[in-house]
């Protein structure tokens, strides 16, 4: 299994059946592929419902996501206009929303919209962070020049502050927790020395810390 799926796969794990979850662009957009039957996922152009990738006939410009992407709703889903779309995100009823990241801060600051020279656009995800019940960062944990995405203060403009509860990468699982940050899964093959020579803040070790599963 390559990286991105393996990310998307864990951070799936966190969802279970009844869940309304949101899914961001790139590498958490493939969450759904692994979720748990039951669940249903969202977008912020109005859609609670997304099934998989639309291909061939099935493909209709009715049924795009956020990202632009056509799908193929569920029995049961649901379309309604941008404005509910956010009063859905922010009344709190969301189990959790999946996000890349630029940066994430030793406090669960996160930045994941702009760069210096270059702006991706916030979109929803500032209301997603603080509207759902759980943050989960899917992202790589370096950048690829191998500079750490996981800093001891975020020095890109914030998208929220103190909102990210996990963060999955391709090497481990960290958790966000007012005593820092907790090393909670690494993958076989790679050392806590490893992990901790590629992000900035010191990590804390998890007594129970467990194999990543692939």
């Amino acid at each position: 299994m390559n990286d991105r799926d393996l990310i998307a796969k864990r951070a799936a794990r966190y969802f279970k059946s009844g869940d309304v979850v949101n899914l961001g662009i790139g590498i958490p957009s493939l969450c759904g592929s692994y979720a748990a039957p039951g669940v249903l996922f969202q977008s912020e152009n109005g859609f609670i419902g997304i099934g998989p990738k639309a291909e061939g006939l099935m493909v209709t410009e009715r049924y795009a996501n956020a990202g632009g992407l056509n799908f193929v709703p569920v029995p049961g889903s649901s379309a309604f206009d941008v404005a509910m779309s956010f009063g859905i995100i922010r009344s709190g009823r969301l189990a959790a929303t999946v996000l890349g990241a630029l940066q994430v801060s030793a406090r669960g600051d996160l930045a994941n919209w702009a760069a210096p020279g270059r702006a991706f656009g916030m979109g929803g995800a500032m209301d997603l962070c603080n509207g759902a019940k759980k943050v989960i960062v899917a992202m790589e944990l370096t950048t690829k020049d191998g500079a750490p995405k996981i800093v001891e203060a975020c020095t890109y403009p914030l998208t929220a502050v103190e909102c990210v509860d996990h963060i999955v990468t391709e090497r481990c699982v960290i958790d966000v927790t007012e005593e820092g940050l907790v090393l909670s899964e690494l993958r076989r093959g790679h050392t806590v020395a490893e992990i901790q020579a590629a992000v900035e803040p010191v990590l804390h070790v998890a007594p129970d810390l467990r194999e990543m599963e692939e």
